[in-house]
């Protein structure tokens, strides 16, 4: 029969064994030293100067001085003296100074988070993942930072998302209290898109990249490109607006047909454009003018033009073109002018356009 048990090596209170109260305190005391086993250190190769009663120590390798031979043994101090408690594979120790929990596995001390983590069906950091989102965290800052050269790495930095086939959706939902307010991404399609939404229900695409040729669309840029289909005749020496009831395109209908004007949806540069061409009354001596002007009353600066002389029928135009700040809500009209001589201002070629620009 042994003298000691199997795992902890406890000494026994033998037969007839005589001062059985020192036995049974050795045991009381290794039993102190290893339950619920916490250290002080695990880098020390040599006793501390001043211990105290009950400190311990996972010994590292090359010990020496009172330690020599302990190597990643348990140095407990107890009565005076420093009293030797070799591990066994399964213990578990925590290393105060570093607030680390460590298994030993046989051969050494290792940590016992796992240098690796594969096929988990759920992580949750700071709050519960689940099935819809079997990856989820709650915080406030996340960092992804390259691996450097000096650490063995190339100092890149990728991070791959990648969908089955080009018909599923590919993206990143960026949402204020739950509700989405854009995606970022390849939607039905490999085109990249950028979306927004005011509901989480009706989206507005604003950028749209097409990637067999990288040509960037805005879909829902402000633009328009209004005509008429009829000579409209101006009297001599009064300005007037010009009619325009047709648009090649008028997105967001921000051309106001009716009021033959155009009404900025958002704030922002405009750049404007028109082309007049000069139709016949009764003489070609007509000075002919023309002007955008804004909000029914102001010129805009630098949209004034005026051609005088012969003109040619159906031939000679004016061309206008500037850039103007708008405030969301302010109109912008073509308006034609005549000095010497009435005349109209031909149908089909008429036209007033703009877009935003910034």
């Amino acid at each position: 029969m042994s003298d000691a048990t199997t795992h902890l090596l406890l000494p026994y209170i033998l037969a007839a064994q005589a001062q059985k109260h020192v036995t049974q305190n050795e045991a009381l005391r290794i039993l102190d030293g290893l339950v619920q086993l916490s250290v002080l250190d695990r880098d020390l190769t040599a006793p501390p100067g001043s211990p105290a009663d009950g400190d311990r120590y996972i010994v590292a390798s090359g010990a020496t001085g009172d330690w020599a031979g302990w190597d990643l043994n348990v140095a407990l101090w107890t009565d005076g003296a420093w009293l030797r408690l070799p591990p066994r594979t399964g213990w578990r120790a925590w290393v105060e100074d570093e607030g680390l929990l460590l298994v030993y596995d046989g051969a050494a001390w290792i940590g016992t988070t796992p240098t690796a983590l594969q096929n988990m069906a759920l992580l949750g950091l700071g709050t519960t993942a689940g099935a819809a989102n079997p990856f989820s965290a709650k915080l406030n800052a996340a960092l992804w930072t390259a691996k450097t050269v000096a650490e063995g790495g190339t100092g890149d930095l990728f991070y791959t998302m990648n969908k089955e086939a080009a018909g599923d959706d590919l993206g990143l939902t960026l949402q204020t209290g739950f509700v989405t307010k854009a995606l970022v991404g390849l939607f039905g399609s490999d085109r990249f898109r950028l979306a927004v939404s005011a509901d989480g229900s009706t989206f507005f695409d604003g950028l749209s990249v097409d990637n067999a040729n990288g040509i960037v669309d805005q879909p829902r840029l402000p633009r328009f490109k209004a005509w008429t289909n009829y000579d409209n005749y101006v009297g001599v020496g009064t300005w007037t607006k010009i009619g325009l009831n047709n648009t090649d395109y008028n997105d967001q209908g921000a051309f106001d047909a009716a009021n033959n004007h155009y009404v900025a949806p958002v704030d922002g540069t405009y750049l404007f454009g028109a082309t007049l061409l000069y139709k016949i009354n009764a003489s070609t001596a007509a000075r002919m003018s023309g002007r955008l002007v804004l909000n029914g009353g102001t010129e805009i600066r630098g949209s004034f033009g005026e051609i005088s002389g012969a003109h040619v029928s159906d031939a000679t135009a004016l061309w206008l073109q500037t850039m103007v700040p708008l405030t969301a809500g302010d109109t912008v009209e073509l308006q034609g002018y005549f000095r010497a001589a009435d005349g109209y201002f031909a149908a089909n070629h008429t036209s007033f356009w703009g877009a935003k620009i910034g």
